[in-house]
């Protein structure tokens, strides 16, 4: 087999019939275990979302890479907040990681062994070629910068120091981890069990991308496509 079989995203008609037929034949119990990987945010998701608070509330829905937005609109919801008098402290903001863009919630071990860069079209912001490695997860100082604004703080650890909220879809991971172990001729319950275990420190893992969006919005978050 060579070895980039599995390098292009499943196709969404095949996703939806996998999607599909998995909760069919597993049960909906199957996409979520309510056991956080090593890591991982400790509470229960709904006791997660809990945590959102503060004068103005906003989620984020990251679909896609969408090169630095889901990072980069966070950001500016802060720094433009904090302009008009409002602090971080008193503002929540949740990104929820779902469909394509779930492989920033795992480190850069993840990305080189199973070739996300390939797998979900996202490009190294320097080489422009599939990243090899997570790079909003602890980037280099100065690795983002935006004209008019000079350096930006764009990682996830920076924003999580900022107080945003992080959390991924297990629907998408147990699907898209399935489908790379059929590529790789290994075991779907084995490749999955290797994703959780590089889950970034923090980010919590939710039974599904919409149903965090849901929640979020039943605490108050405006709705903001991360794209």
């Amino acid at each position: 087999m060579e070895q980039n079989e599995f390098s292009q995203p499943t196709p969404r008609r095949e996703f939806l019939s996998t999607l599909t037929g998995g909760a069919a034949a597993l049960g909906t119990g199957a996409f979520f275990s309510p056991q956080p990987a090593t890591g991982a945010a400790p509470e229960s998701p709904d006791a997660w979302f809990e945590n959102i608070r503060g004068k103005h509330k906003v989620v984020f829905d990251a679909t896609q890479p969408h090169g630095m937005f889901p990072f980069a609109w966070p950001r500016v919801f802060l720094l433009t907040n904090a302009a008009t008098g409002t602090p971080e402290k008193e503002n929540s903001v949740v990104v929820v990681l779902r469909h394509d863009a779930i492989p920033y919630a795992f480190e850069d071990r993840l990305w080189a062994k199973y070739k996300f860069g390939e797998v979900f079209k996202a490009e190294d912001p320097d080489s422009k070629a599939p990243s090899v490695r997570n790079p909003f997860w602890k980037p280099k100082p100065g690795a983002f910068k935006v004209p008019g604004f000079g350096e930006v703080a764009l990682g996830i650890n920076e924003l999580q120091a900022s107080g945003v909220m992080f959390c991924v879809c297990d629907a998408a991971i147990t699907v898209y981890s399935a489908a790379v172990a059929q590529g790789m001729n290994l075991k779907a319950d084995d490749v999955k069990k290797d994703w959780m275990s590089g889950l970034i420190p923090g980010v919590q893992v939710v039974p599904s991308g919409v149903w965090a969006l849901g929640r979020a919005q039943e605490k108050g978050c405006a709705y903001i496509f991360a794209g």
